[in-house]
């Protein structure tokens, strides 16, 4: 292995080829750590050196993740582990785990002890009088300094969630007394102290639950997690897939899903919400959203069953269920608010997901068209499937069918995908020429060009980009906005400038050791791309001609937020004509003018500003009645908002006649574009967007 007696990994030929010798000393962990170590040392765009500094860094980050709230491990703990703080490197060389060993073995102790705790604690009413505080943001939290102060943490996490739901049972019963103030009803008042058993009980069941799922944890889970805190060292998208992890990841890539319509991904303790599938259940209901963390899941009314802390599989599985079911999702916002979401599950139509077009209005009355892109698709399975620039074509080719002035391409919320689906879609706007370049490990650039002479479409063209904006979606606005092509409006865009390939482990095993299989995926990042001024869209995204306010606009988000990013930096730029066709200080001036007396754009700008507070002020009182009055004036707050999901006067989309005709057999297909048609309706900022393109002219 890495060891004088270890097997050597080799690159030939861009393919690694593991060989060693039979020896029962070789473990599958073993096995898994070389490959993987072999992957990242030979294939990895940026290469680490395995040093005491390397050792300080990922010593911090395993921390981080093995108790991410800071609720198990004293500083005590965290102390007997930095023993080894500075030999990590040297275990990763040598393929021996003393470190996950004892880390492994304190955190299930740990869990043990605590499962103790919380039964004592939730034994007995608390002091609801109390001026005491609770900090839930565990960046601003320390390590316990020991087990007294580490139970307090305990005591004051689980008044916490007692009284968030006792607020909302006297919530509830305020509004029964009302009604039996009004007329007769059999609806039941009942006492405040049956009320707290009550609001405990339900704390005790979630609690036992999230235990219960703790405790299925086992050592390959936990030596997966150990094996990605190495990987996340070289970048956050360079990652291990146990063989149940890939299994999932690849059917998330299929061409049909059952649930909600969301891709999820554990983030420390949480379930996060990666991605909102466009047509998806949860894109229609509108209240899930990209960041969201779920903290609990209800089938239908059902008691709720709390998952933070819980296995990703289990937690989807809880998520996903059959068509016409409600599953019922509470929720962390990123504002550190949380909600409950109702959502009915159904079967995600492959169509969806497709590009598809509409036409509207702006307020010159002018025809518009819109294209929305919910991902850069392709054939990757090559049996024939959808491409992206294919479909974005003859989206085109429809619109200039029916005149418009100018086409709105939506890449809000477009996490990216394939790279030669951009190089095919920005050539449909321009005549010819690079619309990325790439850069190699050890420094090799090569020009990724449109070669097709023919511009297809010529008119005025808006991109619109948002945080999530990602990848391939920032090579195309950045193509576009370097050649003056079109007009960028939105917010900076994700930061996401780097290229993964999938290694799948079982390839470089000799037959010999086909007992061990199925070892797993390594996702690893082997190039990075640069538009085509030189710059790369790594940590700094692309950053609008035209910037809208945005409810997150003041929150740190993006590659730059990730463990580990790579740097921004510039290559030289490549050789290309940009048009000069745009007045940019024009359009510029006219949209700011716009933008300042619109109602709804200055809401969101106000909403941004309580949104951040409402972030920096993660402590809740314990204080029955301050909560109280807390979440009373939130939900008071929030009602002023409602109106930015209301239609917009004047402002009318349709479908093109001839999808109309093509689907008006298929009934329930048609109401799904007219619902996704009335979405747009109430879509403020592509109401504008609309508008720049008139200014275009």
């Amino acid at each position: 292995m890495r060891k004088k007696t270890s097997f050597i990994a080799l690159i030939a030929s861009a393919a690694l080829l593991v060989s060693f010798a039979l020896s029962s000393f070789f473990n599958k962990n073993q096995v898994i750590l070389d490959i993987v170590m072999s992957g990242l040392d030979n294939a990895h765009y940026h290469p680490q050196k395995l040093d005491n500094s390397f050792s300080e860094k990922f010593f911090n980050l395993y921390i981080k993740r093995i108790d991410a709230q800071k609720m198990f491990l004293t500083q005590g703990d965290v102390d007997n582990l930095a023993q080894y703080k500075t030999q990590a490197d040297d275990q990763i060389k040598a393929e021996t785990f003393e470190l996950f060993d004892l880390a492994s073995g304190i955190k299930v102790r740990r869990i043990d002890e605590k499962e103790a705790w919380y039964k004592e604690i939730l034994s007995k009413p608390f002091d609801y009088k109390t001026n005491e505080e609770y900090e839930t943001d565990p960046e601003k939290k320390s390590f316990a300094k020991n087990e007294t102060e580490l139970k307090n943490v305990w005591k004051q996490y689980l008044q916490y969630q007692t009284i968030a739901r006792l607020n909302d049972l006297l919530v509830a019963q305020q509004k029964i007394k009302e009604v039996k103030a009004k007329r007769d009803t059999d609806a039941v008042v009942k006492p405040f102290d049956s009320l707290e058993v009550e609001a405990r009980s339900k704390v005790l069941k979630i609690t036992n639950d999230w235990f219960k799922r703790l405790k299925k944890i086992n050592r390959k889970d936990r030596y997966a997690e150990y094996i990605n805190a190495i990987t996340a060292m070289y970048d956050p998208h360079t990652e291990f897939f146990p063989p149940k992890e890939k299994k999932k990841f690849d059917q998330s890539m299929s061409g049909q899903i059952e649930g909600i319509g969301a891709r999820l991904q554990q983030k420390d303790d949480y379930i996060k919400v990666s991605e909102i599938v466009v047509g998806g259940p949860a894109d229609k209901q509108k209240e899930l959203k990209a960041g969201d963390l779920i903290i609990k899941v209800a089938q239908g009314s059902k008691e709720p069953v709390d998952i933070v802390g819980m296995d990703i599989d289990e937690a989807i599985e809880l998520i996903k269920g059959k068509k016409g079911t409600e599953v019922r999702l509470t929720v962390k916002k990123v504002d550190g608010s949380t909600k409950t979401i109702a959502i009915t599950r159904d079967i995600i139509q492959l169509d969806e997901t497709f590009a598809h077009s509409a036409i509207m209005q702006n307020e010159k009355n002018q025809k518009v068209g819109y294209i929305r892109l919910p991902s850069f698709y392709s054939d990757f399975t090559r049996n024939g499937a959808h491409r992206c620039a294919q479909d974005v074509r003859t989206e085109v080719e429809k619109l200039k069918k029916e005149n418009v002035t100018g086409i709105i391409i939506d890449l809000r919320d477009n996490g990216g995908g394939s790279l030669q689906e951009v190089i095919d879609m920005g050539g449909l706007f321009i005549k010819q020429g690079p619309i990325v370049q790439v850069r190699k490990r050890g420094g090799e650039t090569e020009q990724l060009l449109d070669k097709d002479i023919t511009q297809v479409y010529e008119k005025p063209l808006v991109i619109m980009i948002n945080k999530n904006s990602a990848s391939a979606s920032e090579i195309m606005a950045a193509a576009m906005q370097d050649y003056r092509r079109a007009v960028i409006v939105g917010s900076e865009s994700f930061g996401k400038g780097t290229v993964q390939t999938f290694l799948d482990l079982d390839n470089y095993l000799l037959p010999q050791f086909d007992s061990i299989k199925p070892l797993g995926s390594l996702k690893i990042t082997t190039q990075k791309f640069y538009r085509v001024n030189g710059g790369t869209t790594q940590l700094r995204g692309v950053t609008p001609d035209i910037t809208t306010p945005d409810p997150y606009l003041l929150f740190d988000s993006g590659e730059k937020e990730l463990d580990n990013p790579m740097s921004w930096d510039e290559i030289p730029k490549a050789n290309y004509e940009p048009f000069n066709t745009i007045d940019y200080p024009k359009v510029q001036k006219k949209s700011v003018e716009r933008i300042k007396k619109n109602r709804e754009f200055t809401l969101v700008s106000q909403q941004a500003k309580e949104l951040k507070a409402k972030k920096d002020d993660s402590k809740y009182s314990l204080n029955l009645d301050k909560f109280m009055a807390e979440a009373k004036q939130y939900k008071e707050e929030g009602k002023k908002y409602e109106d930015l999901r209301k239609d917009i006067k004047n402002f009318d989309v349709n479908l093109l006649n001839t999808d109309v005709e093509k689907i008006t057999a298929d009934t329930i297909k048609l109401n799904r574009e007219k619902k996704w048609i009335e979405n747009l309706k109430k879509d403020f900022y592509l109401y504008e967007a609309g508008n720049i393109i008139g200014d275009m002219q």
